[in-house]
């Protein structure tokens, strides 16, 4: 550390009896190149191998499993080629876990309602996985990730981890990357995971499948309420729970729980052999959330001695196969050089109208396929 600078201070000098003034702090070493390069050298984050990711999630450590988890979320080529090996290498270990999906329209109060039922899974012993996905803007890309504020309790519970992850402007609001964070969350010893998702939609299908058991969560007194719900939805959910039945509103919350019973007999019978359930709850209140849990017990209970389950899972595993073929096959055709070269005058020709869209898609096909076939 360089000596400090001796700066002469009047006010010190004799003739000011009784005035005192402190010495003062040293002053720091001056900010240069390499000062800087010395501290983001001695704060860089240790890289880790794939073997030694794998080692820390399957000893539960949740800084290197959130670690593993913003590599799979990385589009970098060097990120994605560890993830994928970390997935390979817990890729054994994972499968075990009960996967909840948790869809409603929006100010249904999925965000307090995963809090308050969560938190009842792990007073039963549950070690609990959230994966909340968080809506990314369209004209800015990001997102407010706020999901660990609004769950206050369950991110402070030691058995429980929360991820809210961007959707990324995926199908269904689920963030690209959600199934392979599953597999981390249940190799790192996760036994149930809830999966949030944006809202209902009609690409709800892409969280129906990726997890076992489907819920719904609706309100009462919010107009006509079948009529906002679409009927594909409703054929997924394997159970429909009413929130916020409490106070003056629990009289509603009941009579809406009975409209759903009369729809829901419409609908034919479930491939599982299972018959959906109506349910009423208050988030606020914690009512409601043994028998949630217990109708969820059920469901698995009938699915693994049936067989549904493990039929259902492998079904998932060739539709996500299905899915990465065509996201690779997407990406490597965007991001061919000749493609890039000829999409802007394309779309231009297309704008003015001058060429239909499906000649000039014909077109870029053909020399991406024409590229390809030369290598």
């Amino acid at each position: 550390m360089a000596e400090s600078r001796k700066v002469y201070h009047p006010e010190n000098d004799p003739v000011y009896v009784g005035l005192n003034v402190n010495k003062g702090i040293e002053q720091p070493e001056a900010v240069n190149a390499d000062s800087v390069h010395r501290f983001l050298k001695k704060n860089k984050k240790i890289e880790l191998t794939a073997e030694e990711y794998c080692e820390g999630i399957l000893q539960g450590n949740r800084t290197i499993l959130s670690r593993a988890v913003t590599l799979i979320e990385s589009n970098k080529p060097d990120h994605q080629h560890i993830a994928q090996e970390i997935i390979g290498r817990c890729l054994p270990f994972s499968g075990k876990s009960l996967r909840i999906g948790i869809t409603g329209v929006p100010g249904a109060g999925k965000s307090t309602f995963i809090e308050s039922f969560g938190s009842y899974l792990t007073s039963t012993g549950k070690k609990l996985a959230v994966l909340a996905i968080d809506p990314s803007s369209e004209r800015s890309k990001g997102s407010i990730l706020g999901d660990k504020t609004r769950m206050e309790e369950l991110s402070s519970d030691p058995n429980a981890y929360i991820r809210p992850s961007p959707s990324s402007g995926s199908l269904g609001g689920v963030a690209r990357k959600t199934r392979e964070t599953i597999l981390l969350c249940e190799a790192a010893g996760f036994d149930t995971l809830l999966i949030e998702t944006v809202g209902v939609g009609q690409s709800e299908t892409a969280v129906h499948s990726m997890v076992d058991f489907f819920l719904l969560l609706q309100i009462a007194g919010a107009g006509d309420e079948l009529q906002g719900i679409k009927r594909g939805i409703m054929e997924m959910a394997d159970t429909v729970v009413i929130n916020k039945a409490d106070g003056d509103n629990i009289h509603r919350a009941n009579t809406t729980a009975t409209q759903y019973r009369n729809a829901l007999h419409l609908f034919p019978p479930s491939l599982s052999g299972w018959v959906p359930q109506v349910m009423t709850c208050s988030s606020l209140r914690k009512t409601g959330m043994s028998e949630i849990a217990d109708c969820i017990n059920d469901y698995f209970e009938l699915v693994k001695d049936n067989g549904y389950f493990k039929e259902r899972r492998s079904s998932q595993a060739r539709f996500w196969m299905y899915e990465t073929i065509d996201a690779h096959l997407k990406s490597n055709f965007y991001q061919n050089k000749l493609v890039q070269v000829n999409l802007d005058n394309l779309q231009q020709v297309v704008s003015e109208e001058k060429v239909s869209p499906f000649v000039a898609a014909q077109e870029l096909l053909e020399k991406y396929f024409n590229a390809i076939g030369r290598h």
